[in-house]
């Protein structure tokens, strides 16, 4: 078993507050990517979790065993890193073996862990090959073939797809989920790319100014944020937003549209661009921008004098200047309150 039970974990340089206790429970063979902007201290708990930095206070556990006191090589982990950290003198063969006979693994075995990590990644034909011949691509494979090769309890990855290009990427993501799942390793994985979050995670912990903001399966947390935070940075356009004001009557006014909403005393509207639809009664909106994506055309509109933005089907023809009305899917509406930015039930 190798849950990770992260508790009350803060983190001080001088007078910055890097991480402000954080709670997290990684479950044995769970994907969690830890997401967020530059900055937000997602990798500041990696680095804690991997024993390479030291939590100013708080407990890290693994496996139910206690090892935020203890050294790196006694905490059953594995890391793969952003720059792949591969040694380009030895041949790809010899850095998969590399933490295998620094721990002293006999030969036989290092030579069917090897073998076995090398398949699993696609990269067996390349074993005699030095490292430094090989694409970014190809590097980033050896890295996590070396991880698995530990047969680690748990794999830590700091952004390790973030130098490849994008069709790299794509396909790097699949076979990772395939071969983590296959190798039944509890794994974080640190990035801020939120596609990648959403196409890999079984969970996601979305982090904002050294605080996890929500944490929850990545459906949960695309369709229902908990805070406006969260509808603001997941989602390619994110969430729009309105100011609503009561309209006496039970319901609220959003630009000129009476919507049903919660029973409290301030909210504010949001909608994701993919559920608004063009109606007879909707929200009026000014198209200033028009950015045909294939299957769909993107536009960016004036809603109230606030940005807004809807994904159309391409055959619906739209112009800048053209005026439309654009009418959200009832169920998809959010709320939130303009005071705590938390999501309203």
């Amino acid at each position: 078993m190798a849950e990770i039970v992260i508790k009350g974990v803060a983190k001080r340089f001088d007078t910055f507050t890097a991480l402000h206790s954080v709670d997290l429970t990684i479950a044995d063979q769970e994907f969690m990517v830890l997401l967020g902007a530059s900055g937000c201290g997602k990798t500041t708990l990696l680095r804690i979790i991997a024993g390479l930095e030291t939590p100013s206070e708080g407990e890290v556990w693994i496996g139910g065993r206690r090892v935020d006191h203890l050294p790196p090589r006694h905490r059953g982990i594995a890391m793969v890193f952003q720059n792949y950290a591969v040694f380009p003198h030895l041949t790809v063969f010899e850095n998969i073996a590399f933490g295998l006979r620094m721990a002293k693994v006999p030969q036989a075995e290092v030579t069917r862990r090897v073998t076995r990590t090398a398949e699993l990644m696609h990269i067996e034909q390349l074993l005699k090959r030095y490292s430094g011949e090989l694409s970014g691509g190809q590097r980033q494979r050896v890295a996590v073939a070396r991880a698995l090769a530990m047969e680690p309890d748990v794999i830590l990855m700091d952004e390790p797809l973030s130098n490849l290009d994008a069709l790299l990427r794509l396909e790097m993501r699949a076979e990772l989920k395939g071969v983590l799942a296959e190798s039944k390793t509890t794994t974080i994985y640190v990035t801020h790319d939120q596609v990648e979050a959403m196409s890999l995670a079984d969970k996601i912990s979305v982090m904002n100014g050294g605080r996890i903001v929500q944490s929850d399966r990545p459906t949960e947390v695309y369709r229902n944020p908990a805070a406006r935070f969260v509808g603001s940075f997941i989602g390619n356009p994110p969430m729009n937003f309105l100011p609503a004001q009561p309209d006496g009557a039970g319901g609220w006014n959003v630009a000129g549209q009476r919507f049903d909403g919660p029973g409290v005393a301030k909210a504010e509207f949001a909608i994701r661009p993919e559920d608004l639809h063009p109606a007879e009664t909707g929200l009026r909106a000014e198209v200033r921008v028009v950015e045909p994506l294939g299957p769909h055309t993107l536009i960016t509109a004036d809603v109230a004098g606030q940005p807004f933005r809807a994904i159309l089907e391409s055959d619906r023809p739209t112009s800048p200047g053209e005026v439309i009305t654009l009418a959200p899917t009832p169920d998809r509406i959010r709320w939130f309150d303009p005071e705590t930015q938390k999501a309203i039930a």
